[in-house]
Order: C-alpha cells, then sequence, then structure tokens
C-alpha cells in the first residue's frame, strides 16, 4: 500500500533500478505517515560517511503526539545492505546519475522508502512521454466510445 509517492520522479528522471530500504523514524512520525501527511517533493538521497540519508523529505508533525522542537525536513537515516549501499553510490557516481526516492509503503506493518537509480531527462525526452500518454488516453477514449456505440 503507496502511502505517498514522488510525483515529479516519473516526469524529471528514468529510472533504471528500484531498491526497497528501511527508513529510521520516531514513533509520531510512523503515525503521521500512516495519515500520509507527508511529502517527497525536493528531496534527494546522499552518501555520508558509507551510508544513505534522506535529506529535505518533510513529515509533518503528529498532531496529537507532543514534539518540542520538531524539525519536519530533518536528515533521515536509510537501512540497506552494505552490498547495496555500495552498487547504489558506485552507480550514482557515473554521470548524469542520482539516487531518488520514489514512495513511502508500508510492507509487513513497516514502513519503508523505495528509491531508484535514475538519469535525469533531457526536455524533449520530458515532451515525448507527454505526447504518448496524451495518445494512449485518447485511444482509451476512443475505443470506449466505438465499445459502447456497437
Amino acid at each position: 500500500m503507496s502511502l505517498v509517492f514522488n510525483k515529479k520522479a516519473q516526469h524529471e528522471y528514468e529510472i533504471s533500478k528500484k531498491f526497497i530500504a528501511g527508513i529510521v523514524l520516531s514513533g509520531p512520525e510512523v503515525k503521521s505517515l500512516r495519515l500520509q501527511q507527508a511529502s517527497l517533493n525536493g528531496s534527494y538521497i546522499k552518501e555520508i560517511g558509507k551510508e544513505l540519508f534522506l535529506i529535505n523529505a518533510q513529515i509533518n508533525a503528529y498532531s496529537f503526539a507532543k514534539q518540542d522542537n520538531y524539525d519536519p525536513k530533518q536528515t533521515r537515516k536509510l537501512l540497506l545492505k552494505k552490498s547495496e549501499v555500495e552498487a547504489l553510490t558506485e552507480a550514482s557516481k557515473q554521470k548524469g546519475f542520482a539516487i531518488i526516492p520514489i514512495a513511502f509503503f508500508i510492507s509487513h506493518n513497516m514502513i519503508k522508502l523505495e528509491i531508484g537509480l535514475a538519469r535525469g531527462k533531457k526536455e524533449y525526452e520530458k515532451r515525448e512521454a507527454i505526447k504518448k500518454r496524451d495518445l494512449k488516453r485518447e485511444l482509451a477514449s476512443e475505443n470506449k466510445r466505438s465499445r459502447i456505440s456497437v
């Protein structure tokens, strides 16, 4: 079950590989995420000392918890296997590649973060994707109309 989705990730990047990472959260942050009170817009993943961290992701404060000095955009540690971290960091060092967060979701009653190794799309690639999506939508609506009239 997807909780929060990074809508711009599909538009801005071409995702080549996906990984699932655990994330270190406090109790109120988990409750806030379950209520879908978060945003991945403008967030990214950075390597700091052979570990990966989620930076600039906003998880709003849980309204029923007393949290003094809570920073909704604090840096959060990702939990991945050592081999996965090494593979991601090596691949992200290539020109044009980045590690981006895609979505928060629940798996076996735990909150996970789907991350992807992505290459930024060029402007013409974005326009081409929009054209394909519009054409597909038009064809689907025409097929629907033709089934109704028959």
